[in-house]
């Protein structure tokens, strides 16, 4: 199916009531946490999988990408008012957009923000409606040796990226590999690491261990460090852009959106370099008035040219989930494990096998993106006063609200003992600094990838050279490399000790 065939297909599902009304409440509830400090789109859609069991496959996955689209809106808007990035892509909008806040041009600032996501969202999804085809029809070409080093590539970017050290994210990746062979073997039919548990026989749940990371084991986190405290939310004003804020902010939010796209497509692209590269870019263009407002009252470009990358790296993330079923994101690897537990398999041939679940949510995404602007903008005074919630509360619903969705899954005591036990060791991962969200990649992927070595083994014969002999799979493998070692003998030879004069 072309992409303008698929896409009226689309939006004559995705203009239902029905799926219209999923779409507004995942934009308002993911406003809503993206606006609040440490609550994101990660905790928010894998503390509803529980919940959502009994909803339609449709309506699921839009509620989720509602989610994830308004948790990217509503980031900024604690960066400015708060100075306090929810995300990890929102750091570079509170650099100049808090400054801008102080300067009493807040809603500036997020009028700005606002319609640069609105942009940078059409963009990202137009790049998924036109892109994702392609890469369909390129992956059906990949054997199964392709499939495992592609897999091994997006173990060791997602994992060294997301770590901050590779190390860290390998350790990570580790724990999700044990998790994901715990269970019965399909290929020989013996249990695997099941400590005589008849609960471990089908293996342990993803939902329960992407709640238990990002909700419980978050939360417990995020209230040990908590420290008491009123927070200073700046005040809105009037959110007007004069025409000379239109004139300045347009170039940026093309820009940031044509710099961002392409980082989210990439195995671990993340939004952190985009927005940075994006504020240099800016600063470096501004005209002569505006290099004064850079790092003092806070330049409108500095604003507008980040977030609109953020949120068009954001959408970039969706092409490999989709297309290959590779996520490269936290977020992305908890719709992952969504779409599994509706027994539906991301990759090639799910715009084959699910075309109109695949067109519905890419054209539900162009409306979020229009219900989004009108969301954020009159209604930016409500989301300030969200930031005023006690955090005690929050973290105590939360909880509550993990444990009754986790125990409607089975039923089963063994699961809350799970729920509570991954949680606490999320919640000592987070504290020296391990990312979870490889925890969950490698427990979706690793038996994907298990299955496709042995596929490939048993086409070559049990030949393990067929993955260096196919020319495709070994350029992978060289990536794969590359992506450790690089950035190890970069730091190496950036140490290195400088010879004095003589």
């Amino acid at each position: 199916m072309d992409p303008i065939a698929g896409l009226q297909l689309g939006f004559s599902h995705a203009l239902t009531a029905t799926n219209l009304g999923w779409a507004l409440l995942g934009c308002f509830l993911g406003t809503a946490v993206g606006v609040l400090p440490g609550i994101g789109p990660a905790l928010t859609i894998a503390l509803l999988l529980p919940v959502t069991f009994q909803v339609e496959a449709t309506g699921a996955f839009i509620l989720f990408c509602g989610i994830f689209y308004g948790a990217m809106y509503g980031g900024s808007t604690t960066s400015i008012l708060l100075n306090t990035p929810g995300e990890s892509g929102s750091i570079i909008t509170a650099l100049e957009g808090a400054k801008m806040a102080r300067s009493g041009r807040a809603g500036p600032a997020l009028a700005t923000a606002a319609i640069g996501s609105f942009i940078a969202g059409t963009i990202g999804t137009l790049g998924i409606s036109f892109l994702g085809p392609i890469v369909v029809e390129l992956a059906l070409k990949l054997g199964p040796a392709e499939y495992f080093s592609l897999m091994l590539l997006c173990f060791v970017t997602v994992s060294a990226v997301l770590g901050g050290s590779a190390l860290r994210g390998l350790t990570s990746l580790f724990l999700g590999l044990l998790l994901g062979l715990i269970g019965i073997d399909l290929q020989t039919g013996q249990p695997r690491m099941t400590l005589g548990v008849p609960e471990l026989l089908d293996g342990v749940n993803v939902v329960l261990v992407a709640v238990a990371l990002f909700a419980v084991g978050e939360t417990l986190f995020l209230a040990w460090r908590h420290v008491e405290g009123s927070r200073q939310v700046r005040a809105v004003g009037r959110i007007m852009m004069s025409r000379a804020d239109w004139r300045r902010s347009l170039g940026p939010w093309f820009r940031g959106s044509l710099l961002g796209f392409p980082f989210g497509v990439m195995p671990a692209g993340g939004t952190e370099m985009p927005t940075m590269l994006s504020y240099y870019t800016e600063r470096k263009l501004a005209p002569p008035e505006a290099q004064q407002e850079f790092g003092t009252t806070g330049a409108i470009e500095g604003v507008a040219g980040p977030e609109a990358a953020n949120n068009a790296a954001a959408a970039g993330v969706l092409v490999p989930m989709l297309t290959l079923g590779l996520p490269t994101s936290a977020t992305a690897a908890i719709m992952l494990s969504a779409f599994q537990s509706y027994g539906i398999n991301p990759g090639p041939l799910l715009f084959e096998q699910q075309g109109a679940l695949v067109w519905t949510l890419i054209a539900s995404l162009y409306v979020a993106n229009v219900m989004l602007v009108v969301l954020n903008l009159p209604l930016v005074g409500l989301w300030a006063r969200i930031l005023k919630i006690p955090q005690p509360q929050l973290y105590a619903g939360i909880l509550v609200f993990a444990t009754i969705g986790t125990y409607g899954i089975s039923n089963s005591v063994t699961d809350l003992v799970l729920l509570y036990g991954i949680g606490v060791i999320g919640m000592f991962m987070r504290r020296f600094d391990f990312p979870t969200a490889p925890v969950v990649i490698g427990m979706i992927l690793g038996p994907m990838a298990e299955q496709a070595m042995r596929q490939a083994l048993t086409i070559s014969q049990g030949d393990w050279t067929t993955f260096v002999t196919r020319p495709v799979s070994l350029a992978i493998l060289l990536l794969a490399v590359a992506a450790l070692a690089v950035p190890r003998i970069y730091g190496a030879w950036m140490r290195r000790p400088v010879p004095g004069p003589g």
